[in-house]
């Protein structure tokens, strides 16, 4: 039986808290002129940085596309009945959110 502290390549070493991964790869030129780009307008403070920017955005859009096709589903999901409850609340909270002065300081 080997022990749960025995050393191997993938389980944390103790006191390994770092949140970073070493990545080496090779990207295209065009890409990597992107990024540097960013690093030399100090919207990155370093390539991986701005790996981790644009890392980022992509994974937003992609946590959007999924809740619009979630959300589209629910919707073409529901009964006639369940349907006409959401317009109704659809249509109340328009009518609150009306009232509010977002605009207002």
């Amino acid at each position: 039986m080997t022990s749960p502290c025995s050393e191997d390549a993938i389980s944390p070493k103790i006191g390994d808290v770092t949140k970073r991964k070493k990545l080496s790869t090779t990207i295209g030129a065009a890409n990597y002129a992107y990024l540097r780009g960013m690093v030399k307008a100090g919207k990155a403070g370093s390539v991986g940085e701005a790996v981790d920017k644009a890392v980022e955005v992509a994974r937003k859009l992609d946590n959007r596309a999924t809740l619009e096709r979630r959300t589209a589903a629910y919707f073409k999901g529901l009964s006639a009945g369940a349907a006409a409850e959401e317009a109704d609340l659809e249509n109340a909270l328009s009518a609150a959110s009306q009232e509010l002065g977002f605009d207002e300081p």
